[in-house]
């Protein structure tokens, strides 16, 4: 009996310190500029053109210009720079660019953006940005809108559209 009383208390103290271990793990909660993808298609069934992986920053009651500052390289969204993937040989900006993945850079100003695609891949915000490894450069004009809480990147007639606050810039696409 003491024997299998003694078995007993070890499989379920073994069980209880396994379980609390278990229930013990962490996780990372929502992020405050949570990751989204767009997908620019010619239709509903045509297979992608280009992707854009960013994450979605809110202004919430702050003014852009302090949030992405005219004439200052931008990570284009938050945490790690946005990428853009193309997946045939296109035109950004009328520019001919070759299929592949890119970080995607901006920089604000008042009349134009300046759209970066850079072959730096998996970096962390603008901080280490390297213009020397710039693939093209192109300006889109700035229009306005309604007001846009979250930052958003969306593709719409053959252009890609970033948008925040009331701010819209138009770039457009094509192969």
């Amino acid at each position: 009996m003491k024997k299998s009383t003694l078995l007993s208390t070890l499989i379920c103290a073994f069980t209880l310190l396994f379980a609390t271990q278990i229930n013990a793990q962490k996780f990372a909660k929502l992020d405050k500029s949570p990751l989204d993808i767009t997908y620019y298609k010619t239709d509903r069934n045509a297979p992608p053109m280009v992707k854009v992986i960013y994450s979605r920053p809110q202004l919430k009651g702050r003014e852009l210009s302090k949030l992405a500052p005219n004439g200052k390289v931008w990570r284009t969204g938050a945490n790690e720079a946005s990428e853009i993937t193309f997946y045939n040989d296109s035109k950004f900006g009328g520019k001919p660019v070759e299929a592949g993945t890119y970080s995607l850079f901006t920089i604000p100003g008042e009349t134009e953006w300046t759209v970066i695609l850079n072959k730096d891949l998996d970096v962390w915000g603008a901080y280490n940005y390297n213009e020397s490894n710039d693939v093209l450069r192109v300006k889109a004009p700035v229009s306005q809108g309604e007001l846009v809480e979250a930052f958003s990147i969306g593709f719409h007639d053959g252009n890609m559209y970033l948008a925040w606050g009331t701010t819209r810039v138009a770039v457009p696409v094509s192969q």
